[in-house]
């Protein structure tokens, strides 16, 4: 799984001053440096060096300032990231490249250049902002058959939450979650009913969602399970 290289490559941009999440906006992972404005790396994953990674970064390059893709070291050296040919191409398209061992150790195959054109910067916004108001990092990045936790399933699950216990007034759902109003109001995923004008409920697909959901992100999960 895609989801195993996720972690190595995390600690390793985040060594070199990145704060790195998962799955954002479609990419696998994106980090964002301190700076203001920030500089966008954005890295995706596969399990071998092939050309359907290099087209997932093509298709991402335009979103971020730094591209890295990252893959498997093949057991025996002679996968692609032997190959000088998929190396070069890695540079003239200003990509960087990471192979993952089987003991999760990172190495720099092809550095990226320092900067790169931002050259659709509606996209890069929308991916920045996205980052910023997710809570923690609760998606491993590579996942593919799970639902995303994104920034708004966040407050809506903050919102489902504070309901638990019994009905509750939207002006006082908004002091945990800012878009409660909204939030309620669209029921995007039909966890709330409206008991009377101005205050809200629980349904049964939210408390099923209470449920499915821990409180601890997946991302820290997986820290605290590769700690031990």
């Amino acid at each position: 799984m895609e989801t195993a290289l996720y972690l190595p490559v995390k600690r390793f941009l985040e060594k070199l001053g990145f704060t790195v999440k998962g799955e954002i906006g479609g990419c696998d992972l994106v980090g964002l440096s301190a700076d203001d404005p920030p500089v966008v790396v954005i890295g995706e994953l596969k399990l071998a060096f092939n050309l359907e990674l290099i087209l997932q970064a093509v298709d991402r390059a335009p979103k971020g300032d730094e591209i890295w893709i990252a893959a498997k070291m093949s057991a025996r050296g002679k996968g692609r990231e032997g190959d000088a040919r998929y190396r070069n191409l890695c540079r003239r398209l200003g990509f960087g490249m990471l192979g993952v061992t089987d003991r999760g150790q990172v190495e720099v195959l092809v550095k990226p250049p320092t900067s790169a054109p931002r050259r659709e910067p509606k996209k890069r916004s929308r991916l920045v902002a996205e980052h910023q108001r997710r809570q923690g990092d609760p998606v491993l990045g590579g996942s593919t058959r799970a639902p995303i936790m994104t920034a708004y399933r966040q407050q809506a699950l903050a919102c489902a939450s504070a309901l638990a216990a019994g009905p509750r007034k939207v002006r006082d759902l908004r002091v945990q979650c800012p878009d409660a109003g909204k939030i309620l109001l669209h029921n995007v995923y039909g966890w709330f009913a409206r008991a009377e004008r101005g205050i809200y409920e629980l349904t049964d697909a939210g408390h099923a969602a209470l449920k499915r959901w821990p409180q601890q992100p997946a991302v820290e999960m997986a820290l605290d399970a590769a700690a031990k």
